[in-house]
């Protein structure tokens, strides 16, 4: 009785603490001097903490890695649910590449403009390829990118094959890939298919029984072992089948 009283307590706590952190970043995106600023990106990163105690789900990291992971990097991991947008960018230091649509969103989509958040419309060929140089740029300038090669929550298993933006960005910088494989012990409540809406998957991370997000990071991968992106790609695809048959069956 005591500890739930007590767990109670603490998501009021955090939720009160994420609603009013939610406030302070929305008004600080219009001082123009925070737009794409390190200060804000480090705030960002907290809010993003925030955001996941305020949904009271627990982050397991499983350093697979056997050597250390370099200070720059390109991220990809599998997109079963909505929680890798926060989740990854509050373990590592990273600008996601996320959908256009999220630019729109309601106060989160302001706060991730400012951040750095890159965007891609993924019915347009011609953003696509503009997405790749605004990356390019971004990763001259020292920044680390997250992906998801497969192109949006498509389900808690990986079924279709990989886009290639993340390998040619890798090919052509010269920057390795941080390989990282998400699984959520609860995996019908995270996942995200339709016709659930944003909203609805709040509702069940807050409800489902089982908060544990269990996050597999592996070394990274060397581009220059590769003669193109389609072999990169082709490559990738194999280590995540693998990796889900090990970890997600």
């Amino acid at each position: 009785m005591l500890e739930s009283f007590v767990g109670l307590i603490i998501r009021i706590i955090n939720i009160a603490e994420f609603v009013l952190f939610t406030a302070l970043m929305y008004l600080l995106s219009y001082l123009p001097m925070m737009h794409d600023s390190r200060i804000y990106f480090f705030l960002f990163r907290f809010w993003c903490r925030s955001f996941i105690r305020a949904l009271g789900l627990r982050l397991i990291l499983h350093q697979k890695n056997i050597r250390p992971i370099p200070e720059q990097f390109i991220l990809v991991s599998n997109h079963p649910s909505a929680v890798e947008d926060i989740g990854v960018p509050a373990l590592y230091a990273v600008h996601s590449l996320a959908k256009i649509e999220v630019k729109s969103w309601f106060i989160v989509g302001r706060i991730n403009r400012v951040a750095g958040t890159l965007y891609v419309d993924r019915e347009d060929p011609n953003s696509r390829q503009n997405t790749v140089d605004n990356m390019l740029s971004a990763v001259a300038d020292g920044k680390n990118i997250a992906l998801y090669p497969e192109g949006g929550c498509t389900g808690r298993r990986i079924t279709q094959p990989f886009k290639r933006g993340a390998f040619e960005l890798s090919i052509r910088s010269g920057v390795p890939l941080l390989p990282l494989l998400i699984y959520y012990q609860a995996q019908e409540d995270f996942e995200w298919q339709p016709p659930y809406t944003l909203v609805d998957k709040i509702w069940h991370f807050l409800t489902s029984q089982n908060k544990n997000v269990e996050i597999f990071q592996y070394d990274v991968i060397d581009p220059a072992q590769f003669k193109d992106k389609y072999e990169f790609s082709a490559y990738m695809e194999d280590f995540y089948q693998q990796k889900q048959t090990k970890y997600l069956e």
